[in-house]
């Protein structure tokens, strides 16, 4: 899952959100660091992604891309899959997407000085050009996979990801919306210190 998902599911706790949305950017010893609830934060966000990656809902997702982005397109489904909980938010939240959406903004610059360099690097961009919401509209989404296709170490062809969504989106919205709900009974607690 990607960063709007990953704050979906992280529990009511500011420092655990935290160490949820930055866990990418954590590696080896940066992981002592930081306080204990931060570090259930990053582990949860592990225990998300492991769960993801190894649901046959999510593989057959990223199967459909796998021949033409390689490995990238579990990268991809991640975000088609923000995608479409940005699209039905109402569908899994009580609270407006704009309003969780500036909490979380708000705990991440609060928490400024916290944040890995890669992640202080994009906050900025995700704030000003306010991802989280945009992932719901083709225009925005379109300017993620451009952004992101200009980092990667090669051709990617990540910025032509939107035409495969468009041609495939009741398929890939069906994968959704079954495998979402399964991922949000995922059980937390066992995961958490």
């Amino acid at each position: 899952m990607n960063f709007l998902a990953h704050l979906y599911l992280s529990p009511e706790d500011e420092h655990i959100t935290l160490g949820n949305f930055i866990a990418d950017a954590v590696k080896g010893k940066d992981f002592d660091k930081y306080n204990d609830k931060i570090k259930e934060g990053i582990l949860l966000h592990r225990a998300i992604d492991k769960y993801t990656d190894q649901h046959p809902v999510f593989r057959r997702s990223s199967q459909r891309l796998n021949g033409k982005y390689k490995k990238y397109s579990v990268v991809i489904i991640d975000i088609y899959y923000d995608h479409f909980l940005a699209r039905n938010w109402e569908d899994y939240s009580k609270t407006d997407l704009v309003d969780f959406v500036s909490r979380a903004y708000k705990i991440l610059t609060k928490n400024y000085f916290l944040l890995p360099k890669k992640i202080k690097r994009i906050l900025p961009f995700m704030i000003a050009q306010n991802w989280l919401v945009g992932y719901a509209n083709f225009v925005d989404l379109q300017r993620v996979f451009n952004g992101m296709a200009r980092r990667t170490a090669f051709d990617s062809g990540m910025e032509n990801a939107i035409s495969d969504l468009k041609n495939n989106y009741t398929i890939f919205e069906n994968d959704f919306r079954e495998f979402f709900p399964e991922l949000i009974e995922f059980p937390v607690k066992e995961v958490l210190i």
